[in-house]
């Protein structure tokens, strides 16, 4: 015997709302499967949970969307500041700038290796600490480093900033829509299966088949076991064969 399923997605929960809207708008009161008050609560509710949905998708699409942006952007500051640093430390090697010039940028006197990078976090400071260095070496008439110039990398940086401070703000609001959909979530469920229970329990003394019948109509969801469909299949067959 199918069972009964209550949605578990989005679109599933809002295809049960409106199909029990519909009825309620097409059936008088007493014609109904369920009552005035499940169908005041679904048909003020519908609305809301379809425009917060909806709200959702689109916040989360612009989020995804801008992120592939921001990642280049992301990217392009992390080259620029790893070649800067890495034309620096040529320079010491070179003779052409003392080691203790690293500490200008808040680097360790002898560390030649390429500070760590890899974050969003270690990107900003970084970005910061070797700006603010070579602005200061350039205010005491030291010759700037060139290929790039600390003004190349400040555009890059001023860019990453930007676009990490408007990402963080995208977050935010996929976040805020989230959570707010997750609370209708839950009011949905709640409607609905007050609904299907309301539905069963009027058509409970029809026939089996035609109770699920008209049940779906009223957007009820029936699903057969596995070896329920295998026991449907070899009917088929049987009948066929007949």
């Amino acid at each position: 015997m199918p069972y009964r399923r209550l949605p578990n997605t989005d679109t599933a929960r809002l295809r049960a709302l409106k199909a029990a809207a519909i009825k309620g708008k097409e059936l008088h009161p007493f014609k109904l499967a369920f009552s005035q008050s499940s169908f005041s609560k679904v048909k003020f509710f519908v609305n809301n949970f379809e425009k917060a949905i909806l709200n959702y998708r689109a916040v989360y699409d612009t989020q995804v969307e801008r992120n592939k942006e921001y990642n280049e952007i992301t990217k392009k500051a992390r080259l620029y500041l790893s070649h800067f640093i890495q034309v620096l430390n040529m320079a010491i090697a070179r003779g052409e700038l003392p080691e203790k010039v690293r500490l200008t940028f808040g680097m360790d006197e002898d560390e030649r290796r390429l500070p760590n990078l890899s974050t969003d976090k270690d990107l900003s400071e970084w970005g910061k600490r070797i700006i603010q260095g070579e602005t200061q070496r350039m205010g005491m008439g030291q010759t700037p480093i060139t290929n790039p110039t600390i003004a190349v990398v400040k555009v890059r940086y001023e860019n990453f900033v930007e676009a990490f401070n408007h990402q963080r703000i995208l977050q935010q609001n996929t976040q805020r829509c989230q959570a707010e959909l997750e609370d209708l979530r839950q009011k949905a469920d709640e409607i609905i299966l007050d609904i299907w229970n309301e539905v069963e329990d009027t058509l409970k003394d029809l026939p089996g088949h035609e109770r699920r019948e008209q049940a779906q109509e009223y957007g009820l969801v029936y699903v057969y076991r596995k070896n329920e469909i295998k026991d449907l299949q070899m009917f088929d067959r049987v009948e066929l064969d007949f």
